[in-house]
């Protein structure tokens, strides 16, 4: 939980002070009064990075630094950026200073914004996004999976727009490795789809007073039980095309998840207040998931969303949040307020 923060040349902040308290915060003023920028300050000083911009682009115009000095309950934490090519970052935490966040430093936070309404809609690349965001922060070591897969893919990638005489013979090697890290990869994102399957149904009722049958799916062109031999059978087979096309055209970072809805394809036939209902949904077994890695309560950050839930979902959300520190940017409170009666305070940025 952070209880204090101050921003020092954040976006649009030059030097401001906030005091935060527990259950529900309301951010409400007008398009363009900082609330979001609030927000995107409590995720960097959290975890070390912003979801929507670069570190440089976090300095306010016209200097050369920012700051952030968050008071939480785990004590002191400092995050630091300063102006130039490479944007140097430091982060204090406990008389440490470090310039990158290790996942055990880091404070758990989830963040719904308006862009995860794209999720069932939006391009593969999403859902791979949201399911591997979610393993990294709920298994120790997935991160370091994820980079070494990426680290991998690209040196392949690389071989392949060099395409040297000998190609086949020096892929071999990162297509073994590829095959490996990315069965790893896929196990992972397996067993958190099952979990979704199990849970994801039963809050879809809750959230929409509903009894649609929601199913998840792994989609790959490899089969999970045998994902590792799969794929590199795929790898060393498909060499010729993958230098015509430039990249590797197999493997984790192609797949898919995809949800249903009494058994169509979400993305092809939800309606707007059916995907609002299961990305909220995927966001409550977020904070669970979560919390219960980290044992924890997560930090909820709900950007501008709260008011595009009709009143029945508004209310079943209320309850799934009441127990977590949650920031709610508005710009009207009595949307947000009436729901929190006795459980939030408001900070205005008229």
């Amino acid at each position: 939980m952070i209880t204090n923060l101050r921003l020092q040349y954040f976006r649009s902040y030059i030097d401001t002070s906030f005091t935060f308290y527990p259950g529900v915060t309301i951010i409400v003023g007008p398009n363009a009064s900082g609330k979001t920028n609030l927000l995107e300050a409590i995720l960097f000083v959290s975890r070390g990075s912003s979801y929507r911009a670069k570190d440089n682009e976090l300095i306010h115009f016209g200097s050369d630094w920012m700051r952030l000095d968050a008071e939480t309950k785990e004590g002191p934490r400092i995050a630091k950026v300063r102006a130039g090519p490479q944007s140097a970052k430091t982060f204090e935490i406990h008389d440490q200073v470090v310039t990158r966040l290790h996942s055990s430093k880091m404070l758990p936070v989830v963040v719904f914004e308006p862009n995860h309404l794209f999720l069932l809609h939006g391009s593969p690349d999403m859902r791979r996004s949201f399911i591997d965001d979610l393993i990294e922060q709920s298994s120790a070591g997935f991160s370091t999976l994820r980079r070494n897969y990426k680290r991998v893919l690209s040196q392949r990638n690389a071989l392949l727009k060099k395409n040297p005489k000998d190609l086949k013979e020096q892929l071999f090697v990162w297509n073994l490795r590829l095959s490996e890290l990315g069965g790893q990869i896929v196990r992972e994102r397996i067993e958190l789809i099952d979990r979704f399957s199990e849970h994801l149904p039963g809050l879809y009722d809750d959230l929409s007073r509903s009894h649609n049958v929601i199913s998840l799916t792994y989609q790959s062109r490899c089969s999970p039980r045998s994902y590792e031999s799969q794929l590199l059978h795929k790898l060393e087979t498909s060499i010729d095309m993958d230098v015509i096309r430039g990249f590797t055209a197999y493997g984790p970072h192609r797949d898919d998840i995809e949800i249903r809805i009494d058994g169509k394809p979400a993305r092809e036939t939800a309606s707007r207040g059916e995907t609002r209902t299961l990305v909220l949904g995927l966001k409550v077994l977020e904070l669970q998931i979560i919390e219960e890695a980290h044992k924890v309560k997560p930090i909820l950050l709900l950007d501008d969303v709260f008011s595009e839930l009709d009143s029945k979902r508004r209310h079943a959300l209320t309850e799934y949040v009441k127990p977590y520190q949650t920031f709610i940017t508005t710009t009207d409170a009595d949307v947000v307020a009436a729901h929190f009666t006795g459980n939030s305070s408001i900070v205005s940025m008229a």
